[in-house]
């Protein structure tokens, strides 16, 4: 098993978040694998905190939470509470992962078995087999990561799509307002900046716009009447 120490797909994406583990989970766990999960938290940037949750974990990272059921010992002949709980679970949280460990091939063909037999749909929740207990946190650390990686691009990604529309909005706004008679860019740049909208413009007096710009009275009057004269209006001329 590669551990983060060494993973520099994690490690070194300077990503990292929260990481709160229920504190009733906590008290069945033996010290040592505790004091596992907290070195490898630190070393892949998660901080720790030990909270009542319902969940055995809950990760915040890149905006997303992230809920895993952790099963450390899987019981062939009663199986029902682990797909129980997954059921109450998933209604209540949007992103949850059950990670069940399975180091035997009896144990995993018994999973799968009952897996089928308690009607799970696929994927909800998404059920993953580990073979021991220190593989089975690091998958669930590396899907923490990835949800959190997803996240912040998927955020990057509407930032870039959300500037776009607004440079195409400015340069709409910019080719209406230019189309008034002797009004150039900069004089658009300008009511834009002081005025406003369109609406807001086509409102303003000339006083208010040579309040406002330093644009000429003459430009401020020919603004001005543009928006209430029929004779500017309806004729347009459009660069």
């Amino acid at each position: 098993m590669i551990l983060a120490q060494n993973d520099s797909s994690v490690r070194n994406s300077g990503f990292g978040g929260v990481c709160m583990m229920s504190n009733k989970w906590r008290d069945e766990q033996h010290s040592s694998f505790i004091n596992f999960i907290s070195c490898f938290l630190s070393a892949n940037s998660f901080r720790l905190n030990i909270v009542p949750i319902a969940p055995d974990f809950i990760f915040n990272c890149g905006a997303v939470s992230v809920a895993f059921i952790f099963m450390i010992s899987y019981d062939c002949n009663n199986p029902e509470p682990i797909f129980s709980r997954a059921e109450k679970l998933k209604s209540q949280f949007g992103h949850l992962y059950v990670v069940v460990i399975l180091p035997t091939k009896e144990q995993n063909d018994t999973f799968i078995h009952s897996y089928f037999r308690y009607g799970m749909d696929i994927g909800r929740p998404t059920f993953i087999p580990a073979l021991d207990l220190e593989m089975g946190f690091e998958k669930i650390v590396r899907i923490a990561h990835a949800c959190g990686v997803c996240k912040r691009q998927d955020v990057v990604s509407k930032l870039k799509t959300e500037r776009e529309r607004s440079v195409q909005g400015m340069d709409v706004f910019l080719r209406v307002v230019s189309s008034i008679p002797h009004v150039e860019t900069h004089d658009a740049n300008a009511l834009i900046q002081t005025i406003g909208s369109i609406e807001a413009i086509a409102k303003a007096s000339k006083e208010n716009i040579l309040e406002n710009t330093d644009i000429s009275s003459e430009k401020a009057d020919m603004i001005s009447r543009f928006f209430r004269d029929p004779k500017f209006y309806l004729s347009p001329r459009i660069n």
